[in-house]
Formats: structure tokens, sequence, C-alpha cells
């Protein structure tokens, strides 16, 4: 029983952990969309994508609304968004998103990171042209018809749309037309289970599955540290 226990114990702390850092997350992309354009979610589409996705993970409205007023305040810090470019093991290309009110502090801990983990951090420009900076929009099939869609969402930017291994709709459209493409999935009354800002790589590389755990390590390492909010890459 005490080793049951102990399973139950780990894993209700790893759900715990996930769950923080989701809030963390949250609250820290809040604080920007509010200093960006106001805390009305009207009239603000990246604090309503924000806000539509921690709904989506079951973060309380009370939470919500108080990192709002929160990002309100004069004595909030200032997160800015950086974009972070390197390689990690066996020339798997990797961005780290983060949000940082020190980047020096960030930018040290992330070279320690893609170092420790293999991986070489390196300048501006030197991995981002291989992705493509996309909104992607996950939403629930039923009652939509991808063809219907296809012809309708093209003016407002659409790229991609596809399915995912779980059967949900996927809608991209470029990063300049996210705005559209949110609006016009509201005026078709159509709430996406998430909306995210995405870079999708334009090729993938393909590595065997015992390299791509040395991938996942490094990847696993920068998620933990609280600046990052995102890590994407291009293996297939």
């Amino acid at each position: 029983m005490g080793r049951i226990f102990e399973v139950r114990k780990s894993t209700m702390f790893a759900r715990y952990d996930r769950m923080a850092k989701q809030f963390s997350r949250v609250g820290k992309e809040i604080a920007i969309a509010v200093k960006k354009a106001g805390p009305d979610p009207d009239t603000n589409p990246m604090l309503r994508r924000v806000m539509q996705n921690a709904k989506g993970f079951n973060m309380p409205k009370d939470r919500i609304e108080a990192a709002i007023k929160n990002a309100m305040g004069k004595d909030t810090s200032n997160y800015d968004e950086v974009l972070y470019e390197g390689y990690g093991p066996h020339g798997i290309a990797l961005l780290v998103v983060t949000a940082t009110d020190n980047t020096t502090r960030t930018v040290a801990n992330v070279r320690s990171h893609f170092n420790k983990g293999g991986g070489t951090l390196g300048n501006s420009g030197s991995v981002a042209f291989m992705f493509k900076h996309l909104g992607v929009f996950k939403l629930k099939p039923e009652g939509l018809s991808i063809d219907d869609m296809e012809l309708e969402l093209i003016d407002a930017g659409l790229e991609e749309l596809g399915e995912d291994a779980d059967g949900n709709i996927i809608v991209r459209c470029g990063f300049s037309d996210f705005g559209n493409m949110q609006k016009a999935l509201e005026d078709k009354g159509i709430t996406p289970i998430s909306s995210e800002l995405e870079y999708v790589p334009m090729n993938t590389v393909a590595i065997s599955e015992e390299q791509s755990e040395d991938i996942f390590k490094l990847i696993a390492r920068l998620e933990e540290d609280d600046d990052v909010q995102q890590v994407f890459h291009n293996m297939a």
C-alpha cells in the first residue's frame, strides 16, 4: 500500500506542477496583453485569446480576473516576450518563447539549459527562418463541415485546414491574420477549444528514437524554467 500511495502522491504533485506552470504562463500572457491593449477582452483580441485558453484548462474565473486586475497595477512587473533561437543535439532547431522582466537573467538561464542539454544558443535569425509563425485554432468537429469552412474562411486568411489525431478540426492562418480569423470564427458562433500563436516548422528532421530522447530532455529542462512560455522544434 505504501508504494501505491507514493505513486499516487507523485502523480498528484506532477499534475499540480503542470497546473501551476500553466497558471503562471497565463498570468504573464495576461500581463503582456493588458499592457499592450487594455483590460477589456471585447476590444483586446490577445486578451480574449488568453482568457479562452485559460478556461480550456479550468483556470478559475476569479484567478483570471485577479490576473487582469494585477496587470493594471502600477507595481506590476513589466513582462516582455523574447524569442531565443538555437540548436539542440543532432541538429534539431529550437525556438524558445519567454516572458521576462529581466532579460539578463533569462538569456543566461536559457544559454545554460542549452549547454547542459548538449545544444547551442544561437543568434537572432539563426533558426526562426525555418519556421512559419501561425495562428492555430483547435475546434470541436460537431456541426462543422471542413469543406464549407475552407470556403468560408479563405477571406479571413486561412492557410491550412485539417484534423488532429483526436478528430478535432485544426485551422491555421498567418500571424498577421490572427485577429481576422478569430473574429471570423466568433461571427459564426464558433468557440475554439484553444487558440495559440505557434511556430510551425516548414521542414522536419527525422532522427532515431534514442536521439529524440536527448531533445525531449532538453525541452523538458527549458520548460521547467519559470521564464519559458513555449518551446518549438523541427523534429519529425
